[in-house]
């Protein structure tokens, strides 16, 4: 696991994607919730919103994050599932994996879910689709490098009663 003490705490986002090829008259089963384990995409959904939670015990060196929100969506075309995971959190650290993770989690349980219905699916095209957050983010921001100045304002060093220690630790 990496230290990330010394990273900022900013607001991480992440979204993933991914697919599941089936028949379309398997995608029409899910359409009319004839599958016999039940409703497909809204049991999926919940199964890659508790994997985002989980990834911290899945992925060796991910830290456990404290999560905002996540929310799973799905399109459904012709002979194709889309899923599309995002997840949020003010932390240290990005939240891409719980993001990765809850995407794979909802097409394996699709996958699961359908299995009966067709041997021939294939879950394919898993990725990190969008990342924002951490210091990347301020770095896309500026045109020019950051100035900063240090105004001190003490009665007591401009009275020469205390010495200014801040101005050397800063």
């Amino acid at each position: 696991m990496i230290n990330v003490s010394n990273k900022i705490t900013t607001l991480r986002f992440a979204r993933a994607v991914g697919a599941l090829k089936t028949r379309k008259d398997v995608i029409q089963k899910i359409i009319d919730k004839e599958v016999e384990k039940g409703d497909v995409l809204e049991v999926s959904r919940v199964a890659g919103i508790q994997a985002a939670k989980k990834t911290s015990e899945l992925l060796i060196f991910c830290h456990n994050l404290p999560l905002e929100w996540v929310d799973i969506s799905f399109q459904l075309d012709e002979d194709t599932i889309h899923v599309k995971a995002e997840a949020e959190a003010i932390a240290r650290t990005g939240v891409e994996m719980e993001a990765l993770t809850a995407a794979s989690t909802a097409l394996l349980n699709i996958y699961d879910m359908l299995k009966p219905l067709d041997k021939e699916m294939e879950i394919y095209s898993v990725r990190l689709d969008k990342k924002t957050g951490g210091k990347s983010e301020f770095d896309d921001h500026f045109d020019h490098p950051v100035k900063a100045a240090l105004i001190r304002i003490s009665d007591g060093v401009a009275d020469g009663t205390r010495e200014d220690n801040s101005t050397e630790a800063v």
